[in-house]
């Protein structure tokens, strides 16, 4: 079954609410999606890490509801431009 964008964002927002959450569903089918995850949460943390933390904020979604999410994760010091607003 697919997952809403508004859903993932909701998830990772409940998380770390300071996060800028700006999400693509890549494929316009609910089930593959690209995230940019900006959060002063990862500072000292290893990409992986920051994956990690991601990934655990969405609760075991991964691989059931959410098939795949392209993700990228920042602290708001080393956001792109664009998604420092």
């Amino acid at each position: 079954m697919p997952m809403e964008a508004g859903v993932i964002e909701k998830m990772i927002k409940e998380a770390y609410p300071d996060a800028r959450v700006v999400i693509e569903d890549l494929r316009g089918d609910g089930d593959h999606y690209s995230a940019l995850v900006v959060s002063a949460a990862f500072a000292g943390k290893s990409r992986v890490q920051q994956h990690q933390m991601v990934y655990g904020a969405l609760k075991g979604m991964m691989g059931g509801d959410l098939h795949a999410l392209a993700l990228q994760t920042a602290t708001p010091d080393k956001a792109p431009d664009w998604a420092k607003g």
